[in-house]
């Protein structure tokens, strides 16, 4: 028990990488708009048949290209779906005009932050400090945030 609280107060007292984790966020929130906007593109496969001999040493491995591509439809589908019901979780927690924000900037038109505080009717200062606000609750709903000293993938 006491392993763990040390663990947690650790964890408290560790520098958040603001710029990582912003970076996370909105990578995600792009994946949502995109799967959003158009959903899924699947891949097919090519049914061409090569009339050429083609002569290469043995491998000893089979590619089936249908099972591959079916796999990644599969995969890729629900990737994109857990994405963007994880940022439809996160908005959930957010006050009304940070949701605003988050979806005129990133999730709806993709438009520019000038364009966004000027159609709400918020100050520039004020604009920025509510979507930072907004973008590190995200972080924290969605376990993005990425802390000083840890490994980026």
């Amino acid at each position: 028990m006491k392993a763990e609280a040390k663990d947690v107060f650790q964890l408290a007292l560790m520098e958040i990488n603001r710029e990582e984790t912003r970076r996370r966020v909105e990578q995600e929130l792009e994946r949502a708009r995109i799967y959003k906007t158009v959903g899924f593109v699947r891949r097919e496969t090519q049914q061409t048949p090569s009339y050429e001999p083609r002569y290469h040493g043995a491998t000893n491995t089979t590619s089936n290209q249908i099972e591959n591509v079916a796999i990644f439809n599969v995969d890729s589908e629900a990737r994109l779906k857990t994405a963007y019901d994880r940022v439809n979780a996160a908005l959930r927690g957010l006050s009304r005009m940070e949701k605003d924000i988050i979806n005129m900037r990133y999730l709806e038109e993709d438009a520019l932050d000038f364009n966004v505080y000027n159609e709400l009717a918020l100050s520039e200062r004020s604009y920025y400090r509510r979507k930072s606000r907004a973008i590190y609750k995200m972080a924290f709903a969605m376990r993005l945030e990425v802390f000083i000293g840890e490994e980026t993938a």
